[in-house]
């Protein structure tokens, strides 16, 4: 229950009581959905793996359940990203609880460098707002060098598409993208029901490992332009897909025939494309 000394939030007080002592109700504009459930929070928590000595990130803590989940964690530090000035009392409520491990910062994440908030090991784990959870994962995949790994809520609809192997309905940009540059699984769902409110869909998950060696910043902005060009036109073949970009010079110099569609490809054949690609638009030596 709350001190009955400061009238601060404790570890002890219910999610429910907090968000009804500060009148938090979930907002649509903020794809907001709380998760409440401290069981499901350690869950995911713990999908994180090892954080002994790493920096977590936390993108939209909303009441602070996954927070507290994280600080039971042997984490170094947790740093929660919160554009919603009603969370942000209840979160800095909990800092006083944590002094000097938790931080609080109120900004857009969508606009900030989450890498700037604290020191290599670095992670983020969050259940991402459903209105920007995409292109949030967008920008820390062109930035993977940055994280030791991703553990991140979507919808499960998003999860199939960042997880999704070639020749499968989910299977497109977010995938070629987000599979190019680490190892991606999804490691847990969760119902409607778990959330408050509950939404109309089932939530997933994902799991995002970068590999060790990543693409610079040219190759990765190349690879954005082929897979933009390439499902942009699912229905076309290839050499229609891509006439914007090289078309039938691009497909040959990749090694790639053009009367396949995009959904075909693998990563591997990507990677040639976006390499050809990049050696296309840099100015002869």
């Amino acid at each position: 229950m709350p001190s009955s000394v400061s009238g601060l939030s404790t570890p002890h007080e219910s999610l429910r009581d907090v968000i009804a002592r500060h009148g938090l109700d979930a907002r649509k504009s903020l794809g907001q959905h709380f998760l409440l459930d401290p069981g499901i929070t350690a869950r995911i928590a713990s999908m994180a793996g090892r954080l002994d000595d790493v920096n977590v990130v936390e993108v939209g803590p909303g009441p602070g359940g996954l927070t507290r989940a994280l600080l039971d964690t042997p984490a170094t530090s947790v740093s929660v990203v919160e554009v919603d000035a009603r969370a942000i009392i209840i979160m800095n409520e909990l800092a006083a609880s944590h002094p000097g491990r938790l931080h609080v910062v109120e900004d857009d994440a969508m606009r900030r460098d989450l890498a700037t908030l604290c020191p290599a090991p670095r992670q983020i784990v969050a259940n991402l707002p459903y209105n920007v959870g995409t292109p949030l994962l967008v920008g820390w995949l062109r930035q993977a060098t940055e994280w030791a790994r991703l553990t991140l809520m979507f919808q499960l609809e998003v999860a199939e598409r960042i997880c999704a192997p070639p020749d499968s309905n989910h299977y497109g940009r977010l995938a070629v993208l987000s599979q190019w540059v680490a190892r991606c699984g999804i490691v847990m769902t969760i119902p409607p029901g778990a959330f408050s409110p509950p939404p109309k869909v089932q939530s997933a998950v994902v799991n995002l490992i970068p590999h060790t060696k990543q693409p610079a910043p040219a190759l990765f902005r190349a690879m954005e332009q082929v897979t933009a060009a390439a499902f942009g036109q699912r229905r076309k073949m290839l050499r229609g897909a891509l006439r914007g970009i090289g078309g039938e010079a691009l497909l040959e110099a990749a090694g790639i025939a053009g009367n396949r569609r995009a959904e075909t490809l693998d990563i591997a054949d990507f990677d040639r494309l976006a390499h050809a690609h990049l050696e296309r638009l840099s100015p002869a030596s």
